[in-house]
């Protein structure tokens, strides 16, 4: 039994259930420390079944350790309840926001009467924001070749190549070091720049002009994410006075973020100050998000969220500004939240 297992199972009379159906293969992965393919938890006070079909069941057995491994031949959702009824489990939760509308339909047909769904939305996801010491160095191995890409973009970045050049470029080098993207790169050039999730294009990077690189690399199935500007040749003033601007409405966001501290506040340490230069009309996006399994993941840094950072999560702050058809800029590092303060992870790469 894992220690993540253990802390799913201290939450399910939080929730008031007996049990909790894990669908989603993320947050079975981060359970079992194994990759999940179309396999599914249930995981009830004493036990936690691997519930998969013929292709991985073997391999569970092999791999796969604290839990029991079930085949199922037909239906999922039988084999669930079966288990269910055995361990007496009336109440189970499952995540609504990891099932279509076919699937929870179908949950609710097999469902015998005296058993109720409830909602655990986020209970699984909740654990995953705060990331255990392993998984923080997972993140720091993969910043060290993140590092990497960044100074061979620096040496890359010319006048006359094309964002498809830069993007040919950077896929060479993931390939080279056995790892892969956390999603699929952003090269913006120019006017292309002022578009927040701008497609890869042809257009040739010109003199005078900045380019936008937003990239990760998964290591160890732990994703990076930073943005980096790279400037050419003679920039207009309006470009270094924004980011300047951007840059120090980074420092403040950062500066303030703790453990304790209202996620709307450090939000509202970037907004506000770009407020003060007439510039938060054109930062139309949160400032952050988790970053973990997945390249977006909780909490989400935005205005609107009063909880509070937690010591151990680990956040993007990525403040911008984008004029539409012009340009942007956009900032973009990971902070890990301590007790007292915060650790910069991506500090000093590019």
């Amino acid at each position: 039994m894992t220690n993540r297992m253990q802390k799913v199972r201290r939450l399910l009379a939080p929730y008031k259930i007996d049990a909790l159906i894990v669908s989603d293969a993320v947050n079975a992965t981060y359970l079992t420390r194994y990759p999940v393919s179309e396999s599914w938890l249930f995981i009830t006070a004493k036990k936690t079944y691997y519930i998969t079909d013929f292709r991985y069941i073997h391999e569970v057995r092999a791999a796969v350790k604290g839990v029991t491994p079930v085949m199922f031949s037909k239906s999922v959702f039988n084999t669930i309840f079966d288990l269910a009824a055995r361990h007496k489990a009336t109440h189970i939760g499952i995540n609504e926001h990891h099932w279509t509308v076919a699937q929870h339909k179908r949950l609710k047909q097999a469902c015998p009467k005296g058993i109720k769904l409830k909602p655990a939305n986020d209970l699984v996801e909740s654990l995953r924001e705060i990331k255990e010491p392993e998984e923080v160095q997972a993140i720091r191995d993969g910043l060290e070749i993140h590092r990497e890409a960044l100074r061979l973009l620096k040496r890359y970045i010319k006048p006359n190549i094309t964002e498809e050049a830069v993007f040919a470029k950077l896929e060479g080098f993931v390939r080279r070091r056995k790892v892969g993207f956390s999603f699929p790169p952003i090269i913006a050039s120019g006017p292309n720049s002022s578009y927040p999730h701008a497609n890869v294009t042809p257009r040739k990077i010109r003199d005078n002009e900045p380019v936008l690189v937003d990239m990760g690399v998964c290591f160890g199935g732990y994703m990076t994410d930073l943005t980096r500007m790279f400037f050419l040749g003679k920039i207009a003033n309006l470009v270094q006075e924004t980011e300047a601007h951007v840059r120090e409405a980074q420092r403040r966001a950062i500066a303030s973020i703790k453990a304790g501290m209202s996620i709307a506040e450090v939000d509202l340490k970037a907004r506000k100050y770009l407020e003060s230069k007439n510039l938060a009309k054109y930062f139309g996006h949160s400032l952050g998000h988790g970053v973990g399994l997945e390249i977006h993941e909780g909490p989400r840094l935005f205005h609107t969220i009063r909880r509070p950072l937690k010591a151990g999560m680990v956040v993007t702050v990525e403040p911008a500004v984008y004029f539409a058809g012009k340009f942007g800029i956009r900032l973009e590092e990971m902070v890990l939240v301590t007790e007292t303060g915060c650790e910069v992870l991506s500090g000093h790469i590019a």
